[in-house]
């Protein structure tokens, strides 16, 4: 009896004992995440702006839509936990700082500070365009760097002075598109997928089933790269007085490993600095050393909302991969809801769909687009601005709109469908592993059987079949979407990816332009002259913030995202391949400069 109450009171301290260190555990946390989260959205008064304050827009970290207070959060837990991760910020944040910075009379310019930026080409134009339309205010832009990207110079190519240490590097070589191809690794292991598709340019299929590219998807991908090339080119070029044909000349030299000298004298660059010398360089273009350098979220603290229009533009923001359920990219449940409290909002006018997408799932994108056009019987004007990508089911969500606006580096069309199953019998075989059951009907048992032991031939040809209908009705949606008709959408789909400046051509867009265009012209179709831009899904509560950093899930995606950079969505592949099968309208390269 003695031992079963020592061990008992032992038990005892051992659970309150863990319980205060889970709430001391707890409590460090949210203190960190407190500290550590930008304050931004929890601030009641507005950051003071000195006189000759310069924005400090840093060329670093990552870049995505937007940047919402659970994104922080989560990325601030991660670190906390030890997991260091990129520096994340929001196109809508960068464009609102900019923007704010050319219409304060308290800022004198911008110091565009160089490093590795993660983003895309047409969201990096998108930021080239704002700071081009900073510079009409007359107000300067020096840009300095270590070291830079493509990514990071296409920015700074826009600067008044372009500074880069004497001991760095200037990255400009061309763009280059890979494609991991995993069928010779499925062979070793013993996995057969199974491809149904429609379109002979839908090469989402092909690293399952090919070990290099098809002729299809080599010749829609050259064609890719010397679009947005020679936009990046063209746009360079007029900023820094320098040939096209001069740079593709630098290109082919590979300026990363050139001389520094010879980056100067190329007139690439205008100055070799030090960091520390650009104290001296921001004092001359200040006319002071007193000023003051404001990073983005200063920047963001001092902006402060002083629009009481009642009418409402809504912009609902679209990003990432279409799923039926999950956590992350584009939930069509959660998007849905979003759509339907805009439809019913008798403030809102009009409707801005920012759509950044390769696709995703068929059902889900029906599912979208129908809410859409529900919206639409609503009389509210819907206008759709592309991201980077509007593809495949990116662009299934985006056709139905009453104007749509593009980058002309946007990647959309991928207007095709796929179905892959895999067939895991030789890995069963291998290990062991034997099944048997009974069925009432001749494929009662196909959901199990066409993994296990893969789909004969009347039940590949409905899986055939299944896929053809859904690419019926993606051409079906394009075609009323665009007012034209089934065989003149199927001329252009067949899966092929078509820039933005293509896709204007070929009627898929109605115009180049970016985010602030869709927004004006979705107030000039609901004939607004005052207004307000309301975002959605709107901010969440300190309580829905804490909830989602401490979400688990979370937390492990984001570090995975952070760790494993371009593989992560290879990596995400891979986990859901299990999870099939399911009809995809998806493209799945990408086009960075790096």
């Amino acid at each position: 009896m003695r031992d079963f109450w020592k061990f008992t009171g032992a038990t005892l301290l051992g659970l309150v004992l863990f319980m205060f260190v889970k709430w001391f555990i707890f409590l460090s946390l949210l203190g960190t995440l407190l500290s550590s989260v930008d304050t931004t959205s929890l601030s009641t008064t507005s950051t003071a702006l000195k006189p000759f304050s310069v924005y400090k827009l840093e060329l670093s970290g990552q870049v995505v839509e937007r940047v919402s207070e659970d994104d922080q959060a989560s990325f601030a837990v991660a670190e906390a936990l030890g997991n260091s991760s990129q520096k994340l910020y929001g196109l809508k944040q960068i464009l609102e700082n900019i923007k704010f910075a050319k219409e304060n009379d308290n800022i004198c310019g911008i110091y565009l500070y160089g490093g590795e930026l993660s983003a895309n080409t047409a969201t990096l134009r998108e930021i080239r365009q704002a700071l081009l339309d900073f510079k009409r205010s007359g107000k300067f832009i020096v840009a300095y760097a270590n070291d830079y990207s493509q990514g990071s110079y296409y920015l700074a190519s826009v600067a008044d002075k372009i500074c880069l240490n004497p001991a760095g590097s200037l990255d400009w070589r061309g763009l280059f598109s890979s494609v991991q191809y995993l069928k010779r690794l499925m062979d070793k292991v013993g996995v057969e997928m199974q491809v149904f598709k429609v379109g002979t340019y839908k090469s989402a299929v092909e690293p399952y089933i090919l070990t290099e590219m098809s002729d299809a998807n080599r010749e829609q991908t050259e064609a890719l790269l010397d679009v947005v090339w020679n936009d990046i080119t063209t746009a360079v070029g007029e900023s820094r007085d320098i040939s096209v044909m001069q740079l593709n000349d630098l290109a082919d030299r590979n300026l990363m490993f050139e001389d520094v000298q010879t980056v100067l004298d190329e007139g690439m660059v205008d100055t070799l600095v030090y960091a520390t010398d650009m104290k001296n360089i921001l004092t001359a273009l200040c006319d002071t050393a007193d000023y003051t350098l404001l990073s983005y979220s200063k920047m963001q603290d001092a902006i402060t909302d002083t629009n009481k229009a009642k009418d409402v533009v809504a912009m609902i923001y679209a990003e990432g991969d279409i799923v039926e359920e999950g956590t992350g990219g584009i939930v069509a449940g959660k998007l849905i809801k979003d759509i339907d409290k805009v439809a019913e909002d008798d403030d809102v006018k009009a409707v801005v769909l920012r759509v950044n997408s390769p696709g995703g799932s068929a059902a889900a994108s029906e599912h979208i687009w129908y809410a859409l056009a529900k919206l639409k019987d609503t009389g509210k004007p819907l206008v759709v601005s592309m991201g980077d990508y509007a593809a495949s089911g990116g662009y299934y969500i985006s056709c139905n709109a009453d104007y749509i606006f593009a980058q002309p580096t946007t990647l959309t069309g991928s207007i095709g469908i796929f179905g892959l199953v895999p067939n895991v019998a030789k890995v069963i075989d291998k290990v062991g592993i034997d099944f048997d059951g009974v069925a009432t009907n001749e494929h009662s048992g196909v959901l199990q059987t066409m993994t296990i032991a893969g789909l004969d031939k009347d039940e590949a040809r409905q899986v055939q079949l299944y896929v053809n209908r859904g690419y019926e009705l993606f051409t079906k949606r394009c075609a009323d979407g665009r007012n034209t008709t089934q065989e003149e959408i199927k001329k252009i789909a067949e899966g092929r990816v078509w820039t933005g400046t293509q896709a204007l051509q070929l009627g898929l867009v109605d115009s180049l332009g970016n985010i602030n265009d869709a927004i004006e012209k979705a107030a000039q179709l609901a004939f607004l002259d005052e207004y307000k831009v309301v975002d959605y899904p709107k901010a969440k509560s300190m309580y829905e913030k804490l909830l989602a950093a401490f979400n688990g899930e979370e937390i492990a995606d984001r570090y995975a995202q952070a760790r494993l950079g371009e593989a992560y969505r290879l990596a995400k592949q891979i986990q859901q391949l299990p999870k099939k099968p399911t009809i995809e309208a998806r493209m799945e390269y990408l086009i960075k400069i790096e």
